[in-house]
């Protein structure tokens, strides 16, 4: 992700066979007012243990409970002293295993003090409302060539998996080609099973590369350059990602729930659609975006999440992803076949993240203002 500001202002290119002649009724969303203020949110997301609490991380290495609206004066987490921060490092996200409540332990992704990525799995006290970070225990460390691209997604998949976002190493034009190398976890999506009896963590016997030969078995899928969030539809189980494009695409990829791994979205060979350098290049087996939009439209995407709560029903079944910045917000859903997306808001926000509570209701972050907003629909979309 790129933590800058480009005056940009363009509407988004679609590829030809996406485009949106099938038109397609489209609901009028704005923001909501700000739910909490805090510093460089990078992540929203919940528990899923019934408290209706929604988890926010700074980038500086905090994290904040809001609930009922109300930002609670203690953090939940507290690791600003092993955290390097800023730029495009610092404490990138925060998920919880399914059965959270009962086994009272979740897992943060940060860069440490060399700048390296660190998943790591910490326990709450007896409080509730606050982790214990002298119990961290390290589940993978990656090594960044780099300061920038490290991808920093955590979340748990409806196979009870975690699944973990990964840049290339950063830089620019991935200079060491890791996202076509298998024998990295740099420029990947990984698959590990943290919640077995294995430590640190096991490998699904159904991971696509275990036991080939050259391969890292935790890699579910590559040729990523920043997948910059990434989220499953609670309703169907589809993988939704937005990869950072380098100089001139952003774009935003679906992964079946399917699917048995092992795609090949295409990046140093493709940005986007487009052969990335060069004129003509070997595109066969590579998994091409569903959309994507240029730079006169936006420099670094931000991935979303599918609408699945029950308050704003027109919303329903729609992709939202954004653009950092220029605040841009599109819908992308499907038609029949192909996707289709459309510019849903314009705001003034630099978008971090996106997030959802409990209910599905969805939430957008500020990463320079440090707002957090819910997603409505607008009164004159009513």
């Amino acid at each position: 992700m790129r933590w800058s500001i480009l005056p940009v202002m363009a509407l988004i290119l679609f590829v030809p066979r996406f485009s949106p002649a099938a038109e397609l009724s489209w609901p009028v969303p704005a923001l909501g007012k700000k739910i909490a203020s805090v510093e460089k949110p990078t992540s929203i997301t919940h528990a899923n243990d019934g408290s209706n609490r929604l988890f926010l991380t700074e980038q500086a290495g905090r994290i904040v409970i809001t609930r009922d609206g109300m930002l609670l004066k203690e953090p939940f987490l507290d690791i600003s002293g092993r955290v390097s921060c800023c730029g495009e490092r610092g404490l990138l996200s925060v998920a919880f295993p399914p059965g959270y409540r009962e086994k009272g332990y979740f897992y943060v992704n940060y860069t440490n003090r060399k700048g390296d990525t660190v998943v790591a799995r910490f326990r709450i006290t007896k409080n509730p409302d606050q982790g214990d970070a002298a119990t961290e225990e390290v589940i993978l460390m990656v090594k960044q060539p780099y300061a920038n691209h490290n991808g920093g997604q955590l979340a748990f998949g409806p196979d009870g998996y975690l699944y973990i976002g990964m840049g290339d190493g950063g830089s620019g034009g991935d200079p060491y080609g890791n996202g076509q190398k298998m024998d990295t976890l740099l420029g990947k999506l990984l698959r590990i099973d943290v919640e077995s009896a294995v430590k640190p963590y096991d490998i699904p016997p159904s991971n696509p590369f275990l036991g080939k030969n050259g391969a890292l078995p935790e890699i579910w899928a590559l040729g990523l350059r920043n997948p910059w969030r990434f989220s499953f539809d609670r309703k169907t189980g589809d993988l939704f990602f937005a990869d950072v494009g380098q100089n001139k695409y952003e774009e935003v990829n679906v992964q079946s729930a399917s699917s048995k791994g092992g795609e090949n979205y295409g990046w140093k060979i493709m940005e986007g659609m487009h052969c990335f350098k060069v004129k003509t290049c070997v595109t066969s087996g590579l998994v091409l975006p569903v959309v994507e939009y240029n730079h006169k439209a936006g420099c670094s995407v931000t991935g979303g999440m599918v609408y699945r709560g029950r308050t704003f029903p027109l919303l329903d079944n729609i992709y939202f992803y954004g653009d950092y910045c220029t605040g841009r917000v599109w819908g992308m859903r499907r038609s029949g076949e192909p996707w289709i997306a459309r510019e849903l808001m314009h705001t003034k926000l630099s978008i971090s993240t996106f997030g959802e509570d409990e209910a599905g209701e969805l939430y957008i972050a500020d990463h320079d203002g440090g707002g957090i907003y819910r997603v409505e629909i607008s009164s004159a979309g009513r």
